[in-house]
């Protein structure tokens, strides 16, 4: 049995570029904080990929703070900090925040006063995508990052974090973004290493993987991948709408990631659906992997204004360029079959 991977907000299959990097990164011995020929050799590699992730945000290199991912950048940005939030915002950013800011049901946030707040680009459960302000104090762009142009620059935003392994990187690498002039105290000390931000000897094997992974990740977006991508989902959500009564795709008339369905079948547990999908080849989710484990109702969900049950009733389809229509008819056909089983089964 072929499997199929539709589990892309998760994480990603590791592109070719970012192992090939890697893999030449393994050879170069030396501490990039090193001044001998051997440290120089990795400070290159290190400032490579800080340039190449900085083109791919629309950034300047100075901005690019390196971490170990996602989680630890919004540590570094948020902790210590009074930052408004909302409650679809990830666990990573609402263990630093006081979520207290109105979700409307479209999945839009009303902000109080930006430079106190927190909004991500896109949610990953739902792929909702946020108009982001002038002067927004931080934004987790960790899912629009590879799908959607981003520019850091020029958005006015003072920080934001992503993560290499939603790219095609490598897992455990991300990054900080720091606006040029923005007062930013370092939250531990060391070596001083990311301009005195963040110390501690970089992983520079997989920094390398996370550089290349980022042009790669630019290139796609440039020639047109997720437009495909977008137009593939949209025939899986006509088609499974076209064929099951009582189905809701999260945000279906609002803008959304490219590649990502949010879809509630009252009645079948979306922690069912996602055991019943694998045992038949398909890898989905019922929601953030960082919340896997979890049996409870999405917190996005409810802070969309979904009761309880319909919340438990979800699963996240999300798709990538290596998808194939195949793929897709394949899901919809197994899905359909399984909840009718599954529905039956229930009422009999």
């Amino acid at each position: 049995m072929r499997r199929v991977y539709l589990d892309y907000n998760a994480t990603t299959p590791l592109a070719l570029a970012s192992r090939d990097a890697m893999i030449e990164a393994m050879d170069v011995i030396g501490n990039p904080s090193s001044v001998h020929a051997e440290g120089r050799a990795a400070k290159a590699i290190v400032e490579k990929s800080r340039r190449q992730v900085a083109e791919a945000l629309g950034a300047e290199p100075s901005e690019v703070v390196f971490t170990s991912g996602a989680t630890e950048a919004c540590f570094l940005a948020l902790s210590g900090n009074e930052i408004q939030g909302a409650e679809i915002e990830h666990d990573a950013v609402r263990a630093h925040s006081v979520n207290n800011l109105s979700v409307e049901h479209t999945g839009r946030v009303r902000l109080t006063e930006p430079s106190r707040c927190t909004l991500q680009a896109a949610n990953s459960e739902t792929g909702l995508l946020q108009s982001l302000p002038q002067d927004l104090f931080f934004s987790d762009m960790t899912q629009a990052f590879g799908k959607s142009p981003l520019a850091f620059g020029w958005s006015g935003i003072k920080m934001a974090a992503v993560s290499a392994h939603k790219i095609g990187g490598p897992k455990g690498v991300g990054a900080l973004l720091v606006k040029k002039g923005v007062d930013f105290e370092a939250r531990y000390g060391g070596g001083g290493q990311e301009m005195g931000r963040r110390s501690g000897t970089e992983n520079i094997i997989s920094i390398a993987g996370f550089g290349a992974a980022a042009q790669a990740a630019q290139r796609s977006l440039a020639d047109g991948d997720w437009e495909r991508v977008r137009d593939l989902r949209d025939e899986m959500e006509a088609a499974l709408l076209s064929a099951s009564d009582n189905l809701i795709i999260v945000g279906k008339d609002e803008k959304r990631l490219s590649n990502t369905s949010c879809i509630i079948a009252r009645g079948w547990k979306g922690e069912t659906q996602v055991m019943q999908m694998d045992l038949s080849g398909f890898a989905v989710s019922a929601g953030s992997a960082c919340s896997s484990g979890k049996v409870k109702a999405s917190t996005v969900l409810t802070a969309l204004g979904f009761d309880a049950e319909a919340a438990s009733c979800a699963v996240r389809v999300s798709l990538g360029p290596a998808t194939t229509r195949q793929d897709i008819n394949r899901f919809v056909d197994h899905w359909l079959a399984k909840k009718t089983t599954y529905m039956m089964k229930r009422a009999g």
